[in-house]
């Protein structure tokens, strides 16, 4: 019998595995995708070698066709070099390339967080030099697009011509290495494909932008030269036309409607024509929509494929693995099975639904912030200083106010990517409690454990509610009286009595109430992480919350040196100062006896009235405060106090300058 048994065990195995090689084998689950790394034929290492080296050619090429020959010169004369990729405080250039580039570095910096070679000169990077590689890379990226800025800022043809250049190359090179590498190994096969897509988009714009300023040619107008600055006094200036459709119009009250229409419009920005966005506010504004692009991909990319693997991996082995933590879910494993992957589904649908509120909820914050911009700008502008501090401020650039002016841009996209996670985190754990504890249990009838412990509780809710409502019934009816206009204490026996027979009641609803105080604290601070333009704390403390800390400063810099009315005055200035301006012809017209024309007495009036708005603008306008008499005369007195008597160059420079506008003003009354 055993030898039988032996001979039969062998001629069974060899019909199973005869088995595997039928005709019609069963079907077995497809592998796992193994996606290998791809060198594109474009190699990245020679691309940025022979991208680098046409960019210094080109720098050099623009630093030899510039007005001024001298490249040290660039340290101090403004934008007009290479040595200064934009003017950052004129509100008049166009904005569209700075912000592009920027956008371009930033989107560097957010697939520096994992990418396996930092550097594109390396390949295969150690681990213990990765970090300093990152560092190097920091630095390196907005150097590498440094000369498209460039290329617009010297409104020079040849310019335009080297940033089209620059920009096709860099965006053809880019093009041709996805379509040949589409699928990369790092987190999710298409991560690198769909982070680069800010990227393209701005290289495209580029390609755009640099062949229309061609065409267009060089800007006439830059910064004082431009009409912005007086159209935007001209318009403080401008009578408003009061009329009685108006006034009858504000003295009604709003209806619902129009009031529930309000709300939506505080969010929406409308450009202005009298209204310029600033520089640095426009490219803080851009770089925080890229940074919610490239947060957003990276946290579906880091969970979304891992749960689609983990319920790709569920088989019948899940019903052991729940038994030895005392989940018993079905005494059929397949039926487990099936309650176990739809729970995933659970899991990911939450996910996303959290990842979609989070980012409706950030974009809408954002708007909220451009609207408020412009509203906290203007009031600036206007000298209103409570409305953003809590104490008196001056206006004057301080050593932390620039340090903050020129962070402010990578500030606000850090802490808007912080702002999302977090914000992702919890309304994930919201969607969580409210799917596997509300509606799961409500639709299969089953593990109503909330709705067992609100039903135990409710002879308390039911004492508390009507306790609150018979209190408020209470000082609505009986307790407070209208006489003559006026509203008193009633019955103060009865609520004297009432006061104390509801003492533990209230410290009830005290409890219920501080717990919904932490919830609506924490959910408010939560929705507004992402904001730099609100204070999350007190107004006594909102100088320990370094965001609003820095937003505040940037405004006191960027008020202070990009004043409309005061580059309009500057302007005036200037037109009365150097030769060839306007009233710079009527001074030599007078000189050589050209008569005008006799002007009337309304034309007259206007002018005057015009001028005396003007100063009266000027003088109420701090940001001016250093430049007045009285300040100067203070300031000497002090220094001559102190031993320095000296007056500074800068205060004889202003003086000089108010001397020959007074004087030219003289003549040409």
């Amino acid at each position: 019998m055993n030898h039988s048994k032996v001979e039969v065990e062998p001629f069974a195995y060899y019909y199973d595995y005869s088995d595997w090689y039928s005709d019609n084998p069963e079907p077995t689950d497809p592998p796992k995708e193994v996606i290998l790394p791809c060198d594109p034929t474009a190699d990245d290492k020679i691309f940025h070698i022979c991208i680098l080296s046409i960019s210094l050619v080109v720098m050099l090429i623009l630093a030899a066709l510039s007005r001024r020959n001298k490249l040290c010169q660039g340290f101090t004369r403004g934008s007009s070099s290479i040595f200064s990729p934009t003017n950052f405080l004129d509100q008049t250039q166009k904005k569209g390339v700075s912000m592009a580039v920027f956008g371009l570095v930033f989107s560097r910096l957010a697939m520096l967080v994992i990418a396996p070679d930092p550097l594109p000169f390396s390949k295969d990077t150690p681990a213990e030099i990765k970090e300093f590689m990152k560092i190097m890379a920091i630095f390196y990226y907005p150097i590498l697009y440094y000369p498209l800025m460039v290329c617009s800022t010297l409104q020079h043809k040849a310019g335009y011509v080297f940033g089209t250049l620059l920009s096709f190359s860099h965006f053809g090179v880019q093009m041709w290495q996805k379509f040949d590498c589409p699928k990369t190994p790092e987190l999710y096969k298409f991560y690198s494909l769909l982070a680069t897509v800010p990227q393209l988009a701005c290289l495209a714009y580029l390609c755009i932008q640099f062949p229309i300023l061609f065409f267009r040619g060089t800007k006439t107008e830059e910064d004082l030269d431009s009409s912005y600055y007086s159209d935007y006094v001209k318009s403080l200036l401008r009578k408003k036309k009061k009329s009685s459709a108006v006034s009858s119009s504000a003295s009604d009250k709003p209806t619902l409607m129009e009031r529930l229409l309000e709300v939506p419009k505080s969010y929406i920005y409308i450009p202005e024509k009298v209204f310029r966005f600033p520089l640095k506010l426009a490219v803080s504004v851009f770089v925080a929509f890229v940074a919610l692009y490239h947060t957003a991909l990276l946290l579906i990319v880091l969970v979304v494929p891992t749960l689609h693997i983990v319920r790709a991996g569920i088989d019948e082995n899940i019903a052991f693995l729940l038994l030895g933590f005392g989940i018993i879910l079905s005494d059929d494993r397949m039926e487990v099975v099936k309650i176990v992957t739809f729970y995933t589904w659970l899991l990911e649908v939450c996910y996303l639904c959290a990842m979609t509120l989070s980012c409706v909820v950030s974009l809408v914050m954002l708007m909220r912030t451009m609207v408020l911009h412009r509203s906290n700008l203007r009031g600036r502008y206007k000298g209103e200083i409570y409305n953003l501090y809590n104490s008196q401020k001056s206006l004057r650039p301080t050593k932390s106010g620039v340090v903050c002016w020129m962070g402010f841009t990578g500030y606000q996209a850090a802490i808007v990517c912080l702002g999302m996670a977090i914000q992702t985190l919890v309304f994930f754990i919201c969607f969580l409690v409210l799917v596997f504890l509300v509606i799961v249990p409500l639709f299969y009838g089953r593990n109503l454990i909330v709705f067992e412990i609100a039903g135990k509780a409710w002879p308390a809710w039911v004492t508390v509610i009507l306790t609150t409502v018979l209190q408020h019934v209470a000082a609505k009816f009986a307790f407070v009286k209208k006489d003559a206009g006026t509203r008193d204490l009633n019955n103060r026996e009865s609520l004297f009595l009432l006061t104390y027979l509801l003492f533990l009641i209230n410290t009830v609803v005290g409890v219920i109430v501080a717990i919904w105080r932490v919830v609506i604290t924490a959910l408010y601070n939560i929705l507004h992480l992402g904001r730099v333009d609100i204070s999350l704390l007190h107004h006594t403390a909102e100088s320990y919350d370094p965001a609003y800390h820095y937003y505040t400063h940037f405004l006191k810099v960027e008020v202070s040196q990009s004043h409309p009315v005061m580059k309009a005055f500057c302007g005036l200035l200037l037109d009365l100062m150097v030769e060839g301006g306007r009233v710079g012809q009527k001074i030599r017209d007078a000189e050589e006896g050209i008569q005008e024309s006799p002007r009337s007495k309304s034309t007259s009036g206007r002018r005057i009235r015009s001028r005396w708005q003007l100063v009266y603008t000027l003088v109420n306008n701090p940001s001016l405060l250093g430049s007045r008499k009285h300040f100067q005369t203070v300031q000497s007195s002090e220094s001559i106090l102190n031993g320095s008597p000296k007056r500074s160059k800068q205060t004889s420079g202003k003086r000089e300058a108010c001397r020959t506008s007074s004087e030219a003003q003289d003549k040409t009354e």
